[in-house]
């Protein structure tokens, strides 16, 4: 017999009553954060942050500042370059360059913005719905910069994609009737940066633009979920045939 706190038990009892009992299960760090700000939100920041470890290392390849990442190969080959698009068939460029930042302050800006927006979103759409909604605002800053933007000239940053989340929290804020007023500031603050040289106020406003359409999409087809992946399908198929097919309609003096 064993002693217990009032009585005796015996062996088999006492084994029969742990076996009964379900081991306390620890957390890992991993698990806890990816709770608290997103699976799909943690993996795009590590995914950036990856990304410019890369441009940074190549840079010092060729003898330049890691910090001037902007100078490597490995970010000359990325970057969204019109020219490299419509007349080499570069095609891969303009999903590459939402993923690629230019130096250290441009990267930690993104991915706080990034970290704060889209986890929210990430709550209240789900992951998939929420990686579409972040991939296809990143593809429609990537369309306005090949149609409007100077073609000669190579833009980058997650940008496109974080003023697509902004958008898409407006339209998913206005469904539940919530007040619009502090994030509509927000929205005219950045935007009114946007208008600085060396920032892409094209690649905001298309990134912007349809993230607001993507959330309007899964707003409106949230019960019809066939309907929901067709009309997403479609909107990335019209977004690609535009950025990859259509040439640039800014007329550049060379």
């Amino acid at each position: 017999m064993i002693p217990a706190s009032v009585g005796f038990q015996c062996p088999e009892c006492v084994r029969d009553g742990n076996a009964s009992v379900r081991p306390v299960r620890r957390s890992s760090g991993l698990q806890v954060a990816g709770r608290r700000w997103g699976v799909i939100t943690l993996g795009l920041i590590a995914a950036n942050v990856a990304m410019f470890l890369v441009t940074a290392v190549s840079a010092a390849t060729v003898g330049n500042s890691p910090a001037d990442n902007a100078r490597s190969p490995v970010f000359e080959a990325l970057s969204q370059w019109p020219y490299g698009v419509n007349l080499f068939g570069e095609w891969w460029r303009v999903f590459t360059a939402a993923f690629l930042h230019i130096g250290p302050i441009h990267l930690a800006m993104n991915m706080l913005a990034l970290l704060i927006f889209g986890s929210e979103l990430e709550r209240q759409l789900g992951r998939r719905r929420y990686l579409a909604l972040y991939l296809l605002s990143a593809l429609g800053g990537a369309v306005a910069i090949q149609l409007l933007g100077d073609p000669r000239v190579p833009v980058a940053g997650a940008s496109a994609a974080i003023y697509g989340l902004l958008g898409a929290l407006g339209v998913v804020m206005l469904a539940n009737r919530q007040d619009l007023r502090g994030l509509l500031t927000l929205l005219a603050i950045n935007v009114f940066i946007s208008f600085l040289p060396g920032i892409s106020l094209l690649g905001h406003l298309g990134g912007l633009v349809v993230g607001a359409l993507t959330a309007g999409i899964l707003v409106l087809t949230r019960r019809k979920p066939p309907l929901q992946i067709t009309a997403l399908v479609v909107l990335a198929v019209v977004l690609l045939v535009l950025a990859l097919t259509v040439p640039t309609l800014t007329v550049v003096d060379l």
